[in-house]
Formats: C-alpha cells, structure tokens, sequence
C-alpha cells in the first residue's frame, strides 16, 4: 500500500517535472523572440539616425550647391553686364 502511494507520488512528480520542463522551454523560446525582437528594434534605431544623418548632410550639401549657383549666376550676370559694354565701346 505505501509502495502505491509512493508510486503514485513519483508519476505526480514527473508529471510536474514535465509540465515545468514544458513551460521552461516556452519560455526559452519566448526569451529568443523578444531578444530578436531587441536587436532589431536597435538595429532599426541606428538606421534611423544614419538616415537622419545622411539627411542634414545631404542638406547641408543642398544649401552649399544652392550658394555656389547664385554665386556663378551672379559672376555670369557681371561677365554679361562688360562683355555687352565692350560690344557697345567697339
């Protein structure tokens, strides 16, 4: 009778131990999930701040271009502005 009751508990045992050994590994998996999920979400954050980044140089760059062509286009009007006296004085 004692052996029984002591069979009995073992088999509860095990199945305890089996069930947590179930949930352990669920929660393993779970574990792998959210790291994935961490190191995509920080690889998506070092990608935004290269793109703004690239951005503002990108835009420094627009506004740099931008003040050359006003430059060459003031230049140009100079060069039109004499070449159009030497065209008058000849």
């Amino acid at each position: 009778m004692e052996s029984m009751q002591v069979f009995k508990q073992h088999c509860q045992i095990a199945e305890e131990y089996r069930e947590v050994k179930k949930e352990i590994a669920l929660l393993e998996e779970r574990k792998k999930e959210l790291i994935a999920k961490l190191d995509q979400a920080e690889k998506e954050k070092l990608d935004a701040a290269q793109l703004v980044r690239e951005f503002e140089a990108l835009t420094e760059e627009n506004r740099t271009l931008k003040l050359a062509q006003s430059q060459c286009v003031e230049q140009l009007e100079k060069l039109r502005i004499q070449y159009q006296k030497r065209q008058g004085s000849s």
